[in-house]
């Protein structure tokens, strides 16, 4: 309420400021109030009186301004900001170019306002054709010649159409940057959303991975019966389902959604190593002596989750280096628990490249796995 009160005052303390000035300009072109006080009364109050309609209108109408403007505009034909003697294909001596009077950059500013603010363009073509009807009909009474259509013309272009066009041009470059600016919001919450479905890509199919490796050992466990059996078995492929059915729903964000965050917060490689290995995988880590690049926890996740879905039973092994990430498996000892995705790899390998690093991905030569990074 307070902010309110605030704005409408500073809009009064600028109409009213405004008016002023206008006030002063009109007063400068009328009769001395000193040495002719009645012709002051008669011809300069109305002026300051119908300019103070124009201030309070065009505040939010400026067309409206300008046609209560209409008696300061550019008609003085004598008068011109510059002369010119016009030899072809005319001989015209003296023409008046811009006639212009002490309202006129008023008037020019109320123009201006048409074209900078989203008023209805029929509205300010209907002025506009009443102001230049105004302007043909005084070219008419003067005599008609060719040197008075010439200065009526070059005070409607410059009093009136350029700074409209000023204004219209400013508007459009305005709606085209706000345009710019809402594309550029819309596009960074989709390239976040895609961010965050990725990671979670990433986390839900690493624990789902780990789910199906626990249960492919309860699967294989000699002290069920039967039916518990098939219940391990279906958890084991239902895991697996359900790892497909993300990676397809992820899949359909395209390829322009660029690298999610590299490590969750509050766990390592070592704790991620610890929690693959409570769920059944057999791993051995050999961490860095050196500082732990900042990737390696998307790797190392990467790899074991490769390794759970695509090669379960099939021992680890988890190399840490400054400089080197690097994840390998043996052969498969049992079926895969998923189906070939390529999701996870490539993601990893965008964000590896964004690091300045390689990745090399493939098969070994003792039927195993291996994935490496390296990085500068």
């Amino acid at each position: 309420m307070k902010d309110q009160r605030h704005e409408s005052r500073r809009r009064l303390v600028s109409c009213v400021l405004l008016w002023s000035l206008l006030s002063v300009a009109l007063a400068a072109a009328g009769p001395d109030p000193l040495e002719d006080a009645g012709a002051f009364g008669l011809r300069t109050v109305p002026r300051m009186a119908l300019a103070a309609l124009a201030v309070a209108a065009g505040r939010r109408r400026p067309e409206i301004a300008v046609l209560l403007l209409l008696p300061f505009g550019p008609w003085h034909f004598e008068q011109g900001l510059a002369t010119s003697d016009l030899v072809w294909p005319l001989a015209l001596p003296g023409v008046k170019i811009f006639p212009f009077v002490t309202a006129s950059p008023f008037v020019m500013g109320y123009a201006y306002l048409c074209g900078r603010r989203p008023v209805r363009r029929g509205r300010v073509l209907a002025v506009f054709a009443a102001v230049a009807l105004v302007g043909a009909g005084l070219a008419v009474s003067r005599g008609s010649g060719a040197a008075t259509w010439i200065t009526m013309a070059s005070g409607l272009l410059g009093t009136y159409a350029l700074p409209y066009t000023l204004g219209l041009v400013r508007w459009r470059l305005l709606q085209q940057r706000e345009q710019a600016a809402l594309s550029v919001a819309a596009q960074a919450r989709l390239r976040e959303r895609a961010r965050i479905a990725r990671d979670m890509h990433d986390s839900l199919g690493h624990d789902l991975a780990l789910i199906a490796v626990r249960a492919a050992g309860l699967e294989m466990s000699p002290g069920l019966d039967g039916s518990q059996v098939r219940a391990a078995g279906e958890l084991r492929v239902a895991a697996a389902d359900a790892t497909e059915r993300l990676r397809q729903i992820i899949g359909l964000l395209g390829d322009d959604a660029g690298p999610p965050p590299l490590t969750p917060v509050g766990e390592d490689v070592a704790a991620l190593v610890e929690r693959a290995r409570a769920s059944g995988m057999a791993i051995t880590l050999r961490p860095a002596e050196g500082a732990t690049p900042a990737l390696a926890h998307a790797v190392v996740q990467e790899g074991l989750t490769n390794a759970a879905k695509h090669a379960p039973g099939a021992p680890v092994t988890v190399e840490v280096s400054p400089g080197r990430v690097t994840v390998r498996n043996g052969p498969s000892r049992a079926r895969p628990v998923a189906v070939p995705g390529g999701l996870g790899l490539a993601g990893l390998r965008e964000r590896v490249r964004l690091a300045g690093g390689t990745l090399t991905a493939g098969p070994r030569e003792d039927t195993g796995f291996e994935l490496t990074v390296k990085l500068p």
